[in-house]
């Protein structure tokens, strides 16, 4: 998503934990030629999500978009329910649903206090709509996120902000690959996707783009699910 924003032309801020992986997307980034930064936020940490806006704006004047794309997900290894604690569960919480709601309410409040708008970005997944076994935590998570960009639209929809989610299919990543090296699980998975392949970031910036921009300006509240038909077979 940040990659199809910053070929448009946007300029781009990165947050991230993990100073490398933030390195490596600043440089990515900056080779489209607008300005870009990349900085260490945690957004499970309340002041420092709010920092973090503030520095943004310092920097860049205003935001006009967020996207809350954070999140920690399940690996083939979880446990079954009745064995999973109230840590994890916890855990899962705390990043996927309570960092994007305060990641959401710092960027709200800095586009009503701009008075011009903006669009709010909220990463969900399919496991939203679905039955994922061993995935309660994260599932519940990201039905809450859904829920969460519905209400935004609403009660934000007076100041010109549109709220929508995005709903990503089986999307390859490192996080991925623990399902696809087990292939009773990705032969299972492949057979329901009819476009027959797994998707790949790529497959996410057009989207960005569009609810980055004026395109999407009376499109608001909904939700985006990009699965190559996983989800209508």
């Amino acid at each position: 998503m940040a990659d199809g924003l910053a070929r448009a032309g946007a300029d781009v801020c990165v947050w991230g934990r993990n100073p490398d992986k933030n390195k490596a997307a600043a440089e990515q980034l900056a080779a489209h030629g607008g300005r870009v930064s990349a900085v260490q936020v945690d957004i499970t940490e309340e002041d420092a999500v709010s920092r973090g806006f503030d520095r943004l704006v310092e920097e860049y004047g205003r935001v006009d978009s967020c996207f809350a794309n954070a999140a920690l997900a399940n690996s083939m290894t979880a446990p079954r329910f009745v064995d999973s604690t109230l840590e994890s569960w916890q855990h899962m919480m705390k990043v996927d649903l309570d960092g994007a709601y305060l990641t959401t309410r710092e960027a709200a409040k800095h586009m009503i206090a701009q008075g011009e708008g903006g669009s709010i970005v909220l990463t969900s997944s399919i496991a939203a709509l679905f039955g994922a076994p061993r995935e309660e935590a994260y599932s519940a998570a990201k039905a809450g996120v859904t829920a969460l960009a519905r209400s935004l639209a609403v009660e934000l929809g007076r100041y010109g902000i549109r709220a929508n989610s995005v709903l990503p299919g089986w999307t390859v990543s490192p996080v991925f690959d623990g399902w696809l090296d087990n292939p009773a699980v990705s032969e299972k998975i492949m057979g329901r996707i009819p476009l027959r392949r797994w998707g790949t970031g790529a497959d996410w910036a057009g989207i960005a783009v569009y609810l980055a921009s004026s395109a999407s300006s009376f499109h608001t509240g909904d939700q985006f699910r990009i699965d190559g038909g996983y989800g209508v077979f």
